[in-house]
């Protein structure tokens, strides 16, 4: 009997993981004090929401933790749809987090020297991301904006992200001068990489290679539960050392995922197979077939 996933409840074990608050926690406090003690003071954009609310916290002096809660509960309400409650909600944990500690945490500015504000508050930012991209959620919505509008609009996901961020250092150029603008787009090219690194190089698109003895419990828990496309190839499985004779038919189950989906399908296979032998590869790009879940109805 195949055991029920749902992703239209919370799982609750899953947001209250001392693992994912830790992540999330530590996640948002590297993210304040980016922004806090490098960034904010020096007029330096990020990329995303975390850019569009310091450029208007600049330009029109509104509180940046109201900026912060406001620009993101629409991206909050998209990756439920399109994610998953469980990913909301530990998203918002993560946004009330960031937006607490933006209004109360004082940090002095660490430098005036533009080159280090731009790496380390770079690195600081991105890694602070990434923490967060592993306990489950996200502080920036610019990535679920391109998830839930890239096959609408017949753009990649790239060049959704891309398209946003010209726009805000275009912006910062005009307001803040073009040497700050450029300044800010090291620090959003270092933001980045330092993010890919904390989530292990995973790009945008990824494709799950899954092995399992519970096989179609696992395609029903992809196809029927998570609204996904998957393709099986036959192979065999053995030829271990010390009984290297011993083989077996098996099914590779391969889909494709965006990096904020891993998580979630990974818990799901380990509920159903603990021993399910899983291998992820990094793919530049990907188009067509079901590459997103499907909004589940109500």
């Amino acid at each position: 009997m195949v055991k029920k996933h749902k992703t239209d409840q919370v799982e609750w074990k899953q947001v209250w993981s001392f693992k994912n608050l830790l992540l999330i926690s530590v996640g948002s406090g590297l993210a304040v004090l980016a922004m806090k003690g490098f960034m904010i003071p020096n007029k330096f954009m990020d990329g995303g929401i975390t850019g569009i609310s310091i450029l208007l916290h600049e330009i029109f002096h509104i509180n940046i933790s109201f900026l912060v809660i406001i620009l993101n509960i629409l991206f909050i309400y998209l990756g439920y749809k399109r994610i998953g409650k469980t990913f909301a909600v530990q998203t918002s944990i993560a946004v009330i987090l960031l937006s607490v500690g933006l209004l109360f945490i004082d940090i002095n500015p660490i430098t005036h020297d533009k080159l280090l504000i731009a790496i380390f508050g770079g690195i600081l930012m991105g890694t602070g991301v990434g923490l967060v991209i592993r306990g489950g959620g996200v502080i920036d919505g610019a990535e679920v904006i391109a998830v839930f509008t890239g096959r609408r609009t017949g753009f990649s996901n790239s060049e959704i992200i891309m398209l946003i961020n010209t726009i805000i250092f275009a912006v910062a150029a005009s307001q803040f001068g073009i040497e700050t603008a450029m300044y800010s787009i090291i620090t959003y090219f270092t933001a980045t990489k330092a993010t890919d690194y904390v989530v292990d190089g995973i790009e945008e698109f990824t494709a799950m290679n899954i092995i399992s003895a519970q096989q179609e419990e696992i395609k029903s828990f992809l196809v029927n539960e998570l609204g996904k496309g998957i393709t099986v190839y036959k192979g065999e499985r053995g030829y271990l050392p010390g009984s290297f004779d011993i083989k077996s038919d098996c099914e590779i189950i391969v889909t494709i995922v965006t990096r904020l989906e891993i998580k979630q399908i990974e818990e799901g296979i380990r509920e159903i197979d603990p021993k399910a032998f899983v291998y992820i590869q990094s793919i530049k790009e990907a188009s067509g077939g079901i590459l997103k879940a499907k909004a589940h109805a109500k």
